[in-house]
């Protein structure tokens, strides 16, 4: 469903991404780890289309997007969390929600998107910037699915979160995935909330991928060394 080949990028001189390869089934939600400044934003931003690759292919269903702009990936079915969320704290949650929809919709939230986030239902007029972090994110995950993605990409979405936020955040992933049938794709640093979640782990380090494991054969304490500080 989802594929990457060889991909590299970076800012003006600097590489930060080097000839990564990773291939995501339909339905599998794969961890991307590591430390702060080792490349997991960058990666998204590329896949994304925001940060221009230098080389390589991105595929969504066998087609490559890897020439198009931010918002044609979104329509080929890719569908981005940015880390801190990056709501529009003066639009209710109505709006933010309605910012993901496409034109045909004609401004309609799929009923799914409230039964999988009640809050938001219950806070359709509240503004954006009233909600607490957890709300936030939820109402991110929203937006992002209003656009009826194939692939969803999440970075870092226990940032600022409590920790019984980070548990229904984890659950409702898990249920997404299950009714959408959707491909998952996480950047993290919390090892806790990857193991509720994830099929498989990567761990980058210097814009390299150096561990790939899958759930069964994760190795927590290796994992967790790449990210202690």
């Amino acid at each position: 469903m989802f594929k990457i080949d060889q991909l590299s990028c970076g800012y003006g001189q600097s590489q930060i991404l080097h000839d990564l390869d990773l291939n995501v089934a339909k339905r599998e939600i794969v961890a991307v780890m590591g430390r702060n400044g080792m490349g997991k934003t960058t990666l998204f931003k590329s896949l994304m289309g925001i940060l221009p690759q230098w080389k390589g292919q991105v595929s969504v269903d066998g087609h490559d997007v890897s020439a198009l702009e931010t918002h044609e990936r979104v329509e080929r079915g890719i569908a981005y969390v940015p880390q801190g969320r990056m709501i529009f704290p003066s639009m209710t949650v109505l709006e933010n929600i309605q910012t993901g929809l496409p034109a045909s919709a004609r401004g309609k939230v799929p009923e799914d998107l409230y039964a999988l986030f009640p809050v938001l239902y219950d806070m359709q007029s509240r503004k954006g910037g009233n909600l607490s972090g957890g709300q936030q994110q939820q109402l991110a995950i929203a937006r992002a699915l209003a656009t009826n993605p194939k692939v969803l990409l999440l970075d870092e979405p226990t940032e600022g979160i409590q920790p019984s936020i980070i548990k229904d955040i984890a659950r409702t992933l898990k249920e997404i995935r299950n009714l959408r049938d959707l491909t998952i794709v996480v950047s993290e640093q919390v090892l806790s909330f990857t193991l509720e979640i994830a099929d498989r782990f990567l761990v980058i380090e210097k814009g390299r991928f150096v561990i790939e494991e899958t759930r069964d054969r994760v190795d927590e304490a290796t994992i967790s060394r790449y990210l202690s500080v």
